[in-house]
């Protein structure tokens, strides 16, 4: 991607969000407000078609969680999948992770695999990305993608696959690594695959994005499609009693069941080294912050929260893909201005490059979800997820968006 493509990314992206400002960025929003509309009518075409069968379903015989939201990015989903997974792995599940793989690169030929069934090699066109199989990554962050690939770093015995068509990698799961629940990673509006639990994230502080559809703004689907949701997480909570979201939610859901969670920070990890540090590491530090999130503003508050002097954040679009160019030229950057750390995101981490002159040390903030208000929901829902196999039930997206 050239410089020029980059900086119109970004562009774009501030304008969707409603950073950039000027009369460039009014005329554009005024286009995309036009081809928003075009996109709602399309969403609400699709959604019909699923829901009177013009559009058929594929139904694998196991249990399949959707986690997903009605935003495009900045819910804090990857940690609520990572905690999902954990915790149904811990329970003696063979859990799987179906991921799309967002941004990542085609591999230039499929990798080998031999069948457990019959001892052939699987065809090109059956084989999915592995990122892991359980036992360590078979990937590199390019061709995994930075969530997936952050997912299998940290999650042994836990499988992560890529593939835009989920419904042959969610095959391969079952056949090939006997898994028995399937996580579809950001799969609310993947129906092409029955879901038989729909968890959907809203974060607390911006529930319903930037409240236009896209290419306007960051939703995805309206909010009255919170209607198919079994479970909702409202994330990025400071404090449980969020009365006035759950309100406007329980107008869209009279029945889903609502857990609150925050996504805390736990402690800061060397990029380079994997030595770990307590947060009171960085309260008085000189903090350069480096991230290519959705919500940026988000990340650099949780640093100042946590005592650090950010001196100056630095961002890319998200899911950007780091040179070393960029890297080296941050470098010089903090090294001029006398930063003393250097911190990022975890999803940023694994993109990093080495500096070629490693002057100030980098780490990255881990975060984990720690559930607020909802224990007694959350404790059921992984029973009902481990202690059951439900019956297929072809209606049963028909039901839920009835």
């Amino acid at each position: 991607m050239s410089e020029g493509q980059k900086e119109f990314e970004k562009w774009a992206e501030d304008v969707i969000f409603g950073r950039a400002r000027g009369f460039r960025a009014f005329l554009m929003r005024i286009f995309l407000r036009g081809l928003s509309w075009l996109f709602r009518g399309l969403v609400a075409l699709r959604l019909k078609l699923f829901k009177k069968g013009f559009k058929e379903q594929a139904h694998l015989g196991t249990m399949v969680i959707s986690i997903g939201n009605i935003t495009m990015g900045g819910t804090g989903k990857t940690p609520v999948v990572e905690l999902f997974a954990k915790t149904l792995r811990d329970r003696g599940r063979k859990v799987a992770i179906l991921s799309r793989g967002y941004k990542s690169k085609d591999l230039d030929k499929p990798q080998e695999w031999l069948s457990q069934h019959d001892g052939e090699r699987i065809p090109d066109e059956e084989m999915p990305k592995v990122v892991s199989a359980g036992t360590g990554l078979d990937l590199e962050v390019q061709y995994a993608g930075d969530e997936p690939y952050m997912l299998a770093k940290n999650l042994d015995e836990v499988s992560v696959i890529v593939d835009k068509d989920r419904i042959k990698g969610g095959r391969f799961a079952i056949n090939e690594l006997d898994s028995d629940i399937l996580l579809l990673d950001d799969g609310m509006q993947f129906l092409k695959l029955a879901h038989s639990i729909d968890v959907v994230l809203v974060d607390s502080n911006s529930p319903f994005g930037t409240g236009a559809m896209i290419p306007r703004g960051t939703l995805r689907e309206p909010p009255s499609s919170l209607c198919r949701a079994d479970y909702i997480f409202i994330t990025k909570c400071y404090n449980p009693g969020n009365t006035k979201l759950i309100k406007k939610i329980r107008k869209h859901n009279k029945v889903a069941e609502i857990i609150e969670c925050t996504h805390g920070p736990v402690h800061l990890e060397n990029v380079f080294t994997g030595d770990i540090v307590p947060l009171s590491f960085l309260d008085g530090k000189f903090v350069a912050a480096i991230s290519g999130i959705a919500v940026p503003a988000s990340f650099e508050e949780k640093l100042t929260d946590l005592g650090a002097n950010v001196l100056f954040h630095r961002t890319f679009s998200d899911h950007y893909n780091f040179t070393q160019e960029d890297i080296d030229s941050f470098m010089r950057r903090c090294m001029s201005r006398d930063a003393e750390i250097i911190v990022t995101t975890e999803k940023d981490a694994v993109r990093f490059h080495r500096p070629t002159e490693l002057d100030v040390e980098v780490y990255f903030l881990r975060i984990e979800v720690d559930i607020l208000s909802g224990e007694d929901v959350w404790d059921r829902l992984v029973d009902r997820t481990c202690d059951q196999k439900p019956p297929v039930d072809p209606l049963l997206l028909h039901e839920k968006m009835g």
